[in-house]
């Protein structure tokens, strides 16, 4: 008999839905940052405390990494990676004019607001792909590189225009 089986209902729902909300385990070969409530992170590869910049230096070599509350294990990640951006954001050149960063605010909430999450990181893919060529390429030029991510660029907001349009008949792309 499973032990389960002889716990009363209310206790066993709650130790299922404490299952439920545990945290997953971290992939293999991603690296774990553990965050504490004195703010400090921890990095359990080198076992040492890090810094915000050692993060960041981490996102720019490429390391996957997975920032977790220490306490119950909660996934922070996206939390630090927006903690940085409002760094480098406060200082020295803005990537986002205050425009965009008000129209960005307004798609939450909003019916389209995981269409536009989509086709930012689809363009975002696509720039960084047109970015390598240039930058780590084979080191032969490419002909119309930028007129190649602009169209693509173009596709991608033509495929979120149609998604739209399902979603709200008249709002789609244009007929033609």
């Amino acid at each position: 008999m499973d032990r389960s089986d002889t716990m009363p209902t209310a206790r066993r729902a709650r130790a299922s839905a404490h299952a439920a909300d545990a945290p997953a385990p971290a992939a293999p070969g991603v690296r774990v940052l553990k965050k504490y409530p004195n703010r400090r992170l921890y990095d359990t590869q080198s076992s040492s405390y890090i810094t915000l910049a050692d993060v960041k230096q981490m996102v720019l070599d490429g390391q996957a990494f997975e920032v977790r509350e220490a306490k119950d294990g909660s996934d922070l990640t996206r939390s630090i990676l927006l903690q940085i951006i409002l760094e480098e954001e406060s200082g020295g050149v803005p990537m986002f004019s205050t425009e965009t960063l008000s129209q960005m605010i307004r798609f939450y909430g909003h019916a389209m607001q995981g269409a536009m999450g989509s086709w930012f990181e689809q363009n975002m893919k696509a720039f960084a792909d047109m970015q390598g060529r240039v930058l780590g390429g084979t080191g032969a030029p490419v002909p119309n590189l930028m007129g190649n991510y602009l169209e693509q660029s173009q596709q991608l907001f033509k495929q979120m225009q149609e998604q739209a349009g399902t979603l709200f008949p008249g709002f789609g792309a244009p007929k033609k």
